[in-house]
């Protein structure tokens, strides 16, 4: 398991470094950044990012967690940031045009799973999108099952 860190400033501007960084990690440990899944990962990013920089208003650290290039099954990506607003998330339903509101929604339809847990004075939000289907063996299955009722409650293991 390749474990990587990147610590994001509170500006929005860093959420575009931390969409160009999530890609070279992707990069490095041998995902194609172009295939469809890999997108899917950055738009979590980015999501998960633009979430901790615009509602706490301070720097936040981004984690991603890949497995290792090779063998039949790739295993699963684990997206989390973590900020120092010990305020749980608040999923909200953006309504017509709302141009905010849709960040949760979009993590909770697109990852496997999901869910957030206090990390010091603050707290961590963490997405994992599984890279292998039980149906098809080998591939992407984001969204096939999301979270689950309850994953808002704070999990008690980091380690995907």
């Amino acid at each position: 398991m390749l474990q990587v860190q990147l610590e994001v400033g509170a500006d929005p501007a860093e959420v575009g470094r931390a969409r160009r960084w999530a890609r070279q990690c992707l990069a490095g440990s041998g995902v194609d950044p172009d295939e469809p899944a890999a997108e899917t990962m950055i738009l979590l990013v980015s999501e998960l990012v633009t979430n901790a920089v615009v509602h706490t208003g301070r720097p936040a650290v981004l984690r991603v967690a890949l497995p290792r290039a090779g063998g039949a099954c790739p295993g699963t990506v684990r997206v989390e940031v973590a900020d120092s607003s010990a305020r749980p998330p608040a999923p909200r339903h953006a309504a017509g045009e709302e141009t905010n509101g849709r960040g949760l929604e979009l993590v909770d339809g697109l990852a496997d799973r999901w869910g957030w847990r206090p990390e010091g004075a603050g707290k961590a939000i963490w997405c994992e999108i599984d890279r292998c289907s039980s149906a098809a063996g080998i591939g992407w299955s984001a969204g096939a099952g999301a979270s689950a009722p309850g994953a808002l409650r704070p999990s008690a293991s980091v380690s995907a």
